[in-house]
């Protein structure tokens, strides 16, 4: 079954930004949400916003009223949240419970098992504003999920039924696919950031304008070509101009200077291991690297207010 599913009534553990938007989506393909749980005032926003009308509950309510229990909690909550909805009785026998971490498969809810109900991972792979904007984006994303054999053709229904589609990730992969997204969507907002940084202190006035046409290209390329796709003084080996870039960015901003050593590094590495940059060349810039190097960044420690007694 690769199709909508029946219609069914579902509940909604997290009004966060996933939660909210996942929820309005599986209204509109048809299916009751029949109460969601959010106390925090943003939550009681996107509810308001997002799902109109439907029944606000605690999360054991919640899960007592519905036959699909979505849980949408930050991954460090998910083993509590399901041990704890399973400890009060509130799951019942053939329920299925879905959690959207992408970190997690189906052995955080093995105390949901244990009470008779059948677990689901479903995490999608994008980023949410937590509004409607993100209702459109919907169609086409890449859900990596996780269930056993026999509940395979609800997962594919499911997702179908969000606008997207399956990956199938393996119980003991769901870690390395979650760093792989990680890597590629939360760090590229780092790097797009210290860039932007940088042109500012070149004396820039819209770096957002500036680096949009060449990052746009860039990802393109790189989705399409891979490894092929680099470019840059690095891959040609043109060392005065790396070492011209980190005496620069020490002097003018030294807080980019370790990501920049960082992905230089990555990208010597690559460049040398298939073959475009001679070993010779490539050995004069991971000198300079080495000796650009800043000191350790050291976490300050927590004052005596900010500590958790």
């Amino acid at each position: 079954m690769t199709g909508p599913l029946n219609r069914a009534r579902i509940g909604v553990v997290g009004a966060g930004r996933v939660g909210a938007v996942l929820a309005s989506a599986l209204r509109s393909a048809g299916h009751e949400i029949v109460a969601v749980a959010g106390e925090s005032d943003a939550s009681r926003d996107r509810i308001e916003a997002l799902l109109p009308n439907v029944n606000i509950a605690k999360p054991s309510a919640v899960a007592r009223a519905c036959d699909v229990l979505l849980l949408t909690v930050p991954d460090d909550m998910l083993a509590n949240v399901v041990g704890v909805l399973a400890a009060s009785g509130s799951l019942h026998e053939g329920q299925y419970v879905v959690h959207t971490s992408g970190r997690h498969g189906l052995e955080v809810l093995a105390a949901a098992a244990a009470a008779g109900a059948r677990p689901v991972a479903m995490h999608p792979a994008m980023t949410f504003t937590g509004t409607d904007l993100d209702l459109p984006r919907l169609a086409g994303i890449v859900f990596g999920v996780t269930a056993t054999e026999p509940d395979r053709a609800f997962t594919e229904g499911l997702v179908a039924d969000l606008g997207g589609r399956p990956m199938w990730v393996p119980e003991d992969r769901r870690t390395l696919y979650h760093a792989g997204l990680a890597h590629g969507a939360n760090h590229l907002v780092t790097l797009v950031t210290e860039a932007m940084e940088m042109l500012s202190a070149a004396g820039g006035d819209n770096p957002a304008d500036t680096l949009r046409p060449l990052l746009e290209a860039a990802l393109d390329n790189a989705l399409a070509q891979g490894d092929a796709a680099l470019t840059g003084p690095i891959v040609r080996g043109d060392a005065q101009t790396v070492a011209a870039h980190l005496d620069d960015l020490t002097a003018n901003a030294p807080q980019t200077l370790a990501s920049y050593i960082a992905m230089a590094r990555a990208t010597l590495s690559r460049a040398t291991s298939d073959g475009r940059l001679l070993p010779i060349r490539a050995l004069k810039i991971a000198r300079l690297l080495e000796d650009a190097e800043p000191a350790p960044y050291v976490i300050p420690a927590p004052s005596d207010t900010e500590v958790d007694h």
